[in-house]
Parts: structure tokens; sequence; C-alpha cells
């Protein structure tokens, strides 16, 4: 990964790949980040626990991933989400 980002920018796609309804295409057209390079950030700015407690969570989400949703899902945000400003995950 040889895009410099800034801590927000780390901070904001920690929150979006905890998100469930929230894509990787999502990460990728903001940050232009591939779904490889956000679990390589991932794995560098969170513990380990928390890491494999995401990949854990992660594995057979379909919402995850846009071809594999349902073609009712077209938001990547949720109506329901609320704004959050500070990121609440264990990082290192």
């Amino acid at each position: 990964m040889s895009i410099t980002l800034l801590p927000e920018d780390i901070d904001r796609i920690i929150q979006m790949a905890w998100e469930d309804r929230t894509p990787f295409e999502a990460i990728e057209v903001q940050f232009g980040l591939k779904e490889k390079d956000v679990i390589e950030l991932m794995r560098k700015e969170m513990r380990r626990s928390s890491f494999e407690m995401w990949r854990e969570r992660m594995k057979g989400k379909s919402t995850k991933h846009r071809a594999l949703r349902e073609a009712s899902v077209e938001r990547f945000r949720c109506t329901r989400q609320r704004s959050i400003t500070l990121n609440k995950i264990s990082k290192r």
C-alpha cells in the first residue's frame, strides 16, 4: 500500500470496514484502497484480537461486496447510521 493517509482518513476507513453495510468498493471509491489494502491497514492499525474478531465477522458477509448484495441494497450507508466523529475501535 503506497497511499499516504491522514490519521482521520485511517479512522474513517476502520469505521467503514467495521460497518456491515459498507462495501469494500465504497472504501475504494473514497480512498483508493482495494480490499487487500484495507485488510493490511486493519492488521497494522488494530490490536491482533480486534483484527481477528473483524476478520471472523467479515467472513460470509455478502453486504461487504457489492457483487454479492441483493439488488434492493443500493446505498453505502444505512439510514439509521449515526454520524460518528471519533473511532471507538481499539487500535494499537
